[in-house]
């Protein structure tokens, strides 16, 4: 399983890297996001990615292997994520964007006792839970539409607005009713996107006097329609994105202990999806 994803992904890292040169550095970007790429594949700390020793095991590797020290200082720089950023568009143009939409948000805890000053305490999984939140738009691609890591304590409507303005086809967006608020269903509608939530507090939704969205009395009226309701059924396809991208042994598992701080928890994650997006392309034969 895992020579199969790395030969697939390695192929995409060096077609990428076509083109594709830093000025003024000894190791290119591809280099460094390869090896990033077979320590997240292998789930081992960075610095075990960085022995020549443990690519023994394949000859798609680079020639140079860079040190940890170079890792360190290069692996969530500028010039690294342009990199990072042009990999995941050639992955994302594997699939095609489908009328629906789904967003939601999937805790990644730490421990409580963790000195990571990026952390913070949130609602997770089930209660309190201290750590980071992936919040993504997953439709119908290898990727998600776009995607944003935030500590726990910070609102899922605050990010949802923030990831709303970078999509970029139309449909209907699918969530809970935690994004129930007006400035979201403006904020989608701008997109091209009819965002749908239900209602959770007021006992006549939409007849309260503040300002209500066109969009939200749309959504309220969609989901009393017999349509509106089966629409809202595939709410759960976030579920299952969500749940298929760490069913895999190199998926997005809990965070190890060498994941700390806001920088290596999103490059960290960000490897995790470029690898189930391999995973999916390779099972789906999408080209």
């Amino acid at each position: 399983m895992e020579r199969a994803l790395w030969r697939s992904l390695y192929s995409y890292v060096r077609a990428t890297a076509v083109g594709f040169r830093q000025k003024y550095v000894q190791i290119q970007p591809w280099v460094v996001v390869a090896t990033m790429l077979w320590a997240a594949l292998h789930d081992r700390p960075v610095s075990w990615a960085c022995n020549p020793r443990n690519w023994s095991t394949t000859k798609l590797r680079p020639l140079r292997i860079p040190s940890q020290a170079t890792m360190s200082r290069r692996v969530d720089s500028v010039g690294t994520g342009l990199f990072w950023r042009s990999l995941e568009e050639k992955l994302r143009r594997c699939g095609r964007p489908g009328l629906l939409a789904f967003v939601d948000g999937k805790p990644l805890p730490v421990s409580g006792y963790s000195k990571d000053p990026d952390a913070r305490w949130g609602r997770g999984a089930g209660g309190l839970a201290k750590g980071f939140k992936l919040h993504a738009v997953w439709s119908r691609g290898v990727l998600p539409e776009t995607w944003d890591i935030r500590p726990l304590n910070v609102s899922e409507k605050e990010v949802a607005h923030h990831l709303f303005g970078q999509l970029r086809h139309g449909g209907y967006l699918l969530a809970d009713g935690e994004y129930d608020a007006s400035y979201l269903y403006d904020g989608a509608a701008a997109q091209g996107y009819q965002l749908i939530s239900p209602c959770r507090k007021a006992k006549n939704p939409g007849c309260g006097k503040h300002y209500q969205s066109p969009f939200r009395l749309r959504s309220l009226e969609l989901l009393r329609s017999p349509f509106g309701v089966k629409l809202y059924s595939a709410r759960t396809q976030i579920e299952r994105s969500f749940g298929n991208a760490t069913s895999f042994g190199g998926g997005l598992a809990p965070l190890p202990a060498w994941v700390r701080g806001m920088a290596r928890v999103r490059t960290w994650v960000w490897a995790k999806l470029l690898i189930n997006a391999v995973r999916i392309k390779c099972h789906k034969g999408l080209t």
